[in-house]
């Protein structure tokens, strides 16, 4: 017998590394309601908070976490995450037993999986999501992108947040040899732009593992504090409660979710944040002017933020080196341009795959 739609259940679990894997996946979630779908949450720490306030109302169960600990060097980044792949492959299986225990309860019909390779099942399809169908690694890309590839190659689709164009992620989301199910789906953004009267000379967006994000929001605080223009620091900590402070010329507020955010970045001049894709695409969605900080060593932002500027949209600095005067660059670039974005063009169909 072949299960009424509306009662479908499909299991959605992002990536604990940061919010960007969490966020993009908000617009999936939503289409999938939108479709009478029953969307069941799955994940740890911080991304699947966000989730929850998100949707407080939906069913959700918490993952293996992975407890990644990120240099507060830059230069040794690969080395300590190297150092850790014996306990993140222990998580892989750990994810895939708790989430067939997740099936036996919910009698899933479907999972949606954001970077977590060991969320799939043999019984229902099982979709990834990612950008990076190549992973730079320095002398290893040849082999961290093949290792990716045979990961994707385990899941029914992997679904690609970029235009085929591949106009955003550049070499990140080109397919490269072999076959691959793959469906481009352009950039997926949980805003929707309403234009906003400037209120901001600066907003500065913070994301990311600590300690990168502490050290990023020490830099941005104490650079700002020379600056006249008012600004308003949101420091991408999800709480219990949303706080705001004012001093002296900046505001600070702990985090803001969904549309509340969107709104403050439409009320910027101009937007510093990290190149993580989760927020390039968001800036994308909203038209913003930005400058981009990359994470040291993360090669990934680096390219980004290269990308983006040889694109003639973005500056960039690099953490160490932000300045104020800095930011003056921006007049030589054009932002983005408000376009829609998948939010508003996930058809119905994409969930075909779950029939």
């Amino acid at each position: 017998m072949i299960q009424n739609r509306q009662h479908k259940k499909i299991l959605v679990a992002p990536l604990n590394w940061g919010l960007g894997h969490a966020t993009r996946c908000i617009p999936v979630i939503e289409a999938l309601i939108k479709y009478n779908f029953q969307p069941i949450l799955a994940g740890d720490g911080n991304s699947l908070r966000l989730l929850r306030q998100e949707f407080p109302g939906l069913t959700y169960y918490e993952l293996p976490s992975t407890k990644v600990v990120y240099a507060e060097n830059g230069h040794f980044l690969k080395y300590k995450l190297l150092s850790q792949l014996p306990k993140l492959l222990r998580a892989v299986k750990q994810e895939k037993k708790r989430t067939e225990e997740i099936h036996k309860i919910e009698k899933l019909s479907g999972i949606i999986s954001d970077n977590r390779f060991g969320v799939l099942s043999d019984d229902v399809p099982s979709v990834y999501i990612t950008h990076q169908l190549q992973v730079l690694s320095g002398a290893t890309t040849f082999l961290s992108s093949q290792y990716h590839r045979q990961i994707i190659s385990k899941f029914k689709e992997c679904w690609v947040p970029d235009f085929e164009s591949h106009e955003l992620a550049g070499e990140l989301s080109k397919p490269g040899t072999g076959k691959l199910a793959l469906k481009y789906l352009g950039p997926l953004s949980r805003f929707t732009h309403h234009p906003q009267k400037k209120r901001w000379d600066i907003v500065a967006v913070l994301s990311g593992p600590e300690p990168q994000r502490g050290i990023l929001e020490a830099k941005i605080k104490e650079e700002l504090r020379s600056y006249s223009g008012k600004c308003l620091i949101i420091q991408g900590i999800v709480e219990g409660k949303q706080t705001r402070v004012s001093d002296g010329n900046l505001t600070i507020v702990n985090f803001m979710l969904h549309q509340e955010l969107g709104d403050a970045i439409e009320q910027g001049e101009l937007i510093l944040s990290r190149s993580g894709y989760s927020s390039v695409m968001d800036l994308y969605a909203l038209g913003a002017k930005a400058h981009f900080i990359p994470t040291p060593g993360q090669l990934e932002q680096e390219y980004l933020a290269e990308h983006l500027k040889t694109k003639g949209y973005t500056d960039f600095s690099e953490q160490a080196s932000l300045h104020i005067d800095k930011l003056i660059s921006v007049k030589n670039y054009s932002g983005f341009s408000h376009k829609k974005t998948s939010k508003n063009n996930l058809e119905r169909s994409l969930f075909d795959v779950f029939k």
